[in-house]
């Protein structure tokens, strides 16, 4: 059953999507898989699977998975750039051959990608961190623009706040424009519609929820943790490009590096096993986080957040999470409109 929206806060991009309310789940690598996307998709918001270097069958049965739980549409999640180009090509034919009808891509633009969805007749957001990447990704085909802060937790690719982003982009594109970055509440939500943003995309908020993918360990700590907590490094680099900083919550890593939190080559990190995913080995400064079925010495694994990590303080239903979020934006909303309006009357 689906949650009945206010009217407030549905925008275009409801219709575009096909969703009840602007709320979008960010395709969070080994986390958003269909179990919460599902959740997420049920309850009105917009769904996104993370699949980031996933295996092609994996994707087909995570795919299989989410249809037989929701009729409701969805995104696949990939990172071209992070991506070996032989799997990228079978990731992105499998999923064609699926008909997956809409595709999330982030970190650098690569046109062939956007291109080559597009010709299949795919819904294509495109996740940037600067004014740059959204007119390069404007300029491939893309569809939606996702404004990616500084705040958000993960892989983060620009240094602006994501409302400071936001906001020149809305200057610049008529694309529908979704804020992401450190929104964890209704308060987050009701901002970005304010002031002319299509949505919000979130991750931290979905992560600490019972159908998230993410180990017991890593949500207790969202639930813990304060936004002073985060620290955005690139020692978590290990699979992905140099210099990809990412933002975690400090733990016996982060620690020891002291002040110097970026500028870290992989060519020269050790790698050493320090926990398993069934067969597979977790290395110490790798991007794998610690999931439901990672064993092993789990503590200097990144554990990520935004800076909206302060406004969680329980893991819920992913519903009960996006409910609370829309309710609260709604009655804001209706507020700054009553407020306007009283204002208004005033000779």
């Amino acid at each position: 059953m689906t949650y009945c929206t206010n009217r407030r806060l549905r925008t275009p991009l409801c219709d575009v999507l096909g969703c009840d309310v602007p709320i979008l789940l960010a395709g969070m690598g080994g986390v958003s898989r269909w179990e919460l996307a599902a959740a997420v998709a049920k309850a009105g918001g917009y769904a996104t699977l993370g699949m980031v270097r996933e295996d092609p069958d994996f994707i087909e049965s995570e795919v299989i998975a989410l249809r037989a739980a929701t009729d409701r549409p969805f995104a696949v999640n990939l990172i071209p750039a992070a991506t070996d180009s032989g799997l990228l090509d079978a990731q992105i034919s499998r999923c064609l051959d699926l008909g997956v009808g809409a595709f999330s891509l982030f970190w650098d633009v690569v046109p062939q990608a956007v291109e080559r969805v597009k010709k299949a007749g795919c819904l294509v957001l495109h996740q940037v961190g600067s004014t740059a990447a959204a007119r390069e990704a404007e300029a491939a085909g893309a569809d939606i623009l996702v404004a990616q802060g500084l705040e958000a937790g993960g892989h983060v690719h620009g240094r602006m706040g994501a409302f400071a982003l936001a906001a020149e982009l809305l200057d610049e594109t008529r694309l529908p424009v979704v804020v992401s970055g450190g929104i964890a509440d209704g308060a987050g939500l009701a901002a970005a519609l304010a002031m002319g943003a299509a949505g919000v995309q979130c991750g931290t908020a979905f992560l600490a929820t019972d159908e998230s993918f993410a180990h017991p360990c890593h949500k207790a700590r969202i639930v813990d943790a304060a936004a002073s907590d985060t620290v955005l490094t690139d020692i978590f680099v290990l699979n992905w490009p140099a210099g990809s900083a990412v933002r975690v919550l400090g733990n016996s890593v982060t620690a020891g590096l002291g002040a110097n939190l970026l500028g870290h080559d992989p060519r020269r990190l050790p790698r050493e096993p320090i926990s398993w995913d069934g067969n597979a080995a977790r290395l110490r400064y790798s991007t794998d986080s610690p999931l439901r079925t990672t064993t092993g010495n789990l503590e200097p694994m990144p554990h990520y957040a935004g800076q909206g990590v302060g406004r969680i303080r329980d893991v819920v239903p992913a519903a009960v999470r996006l409910q609370q979020m829309a309710s609260e934006a709604a009655e804001l909303l209706a507020h700054l409109a009553a407020q306007s309006s009283e204002d208004g009357d005033v000779p």
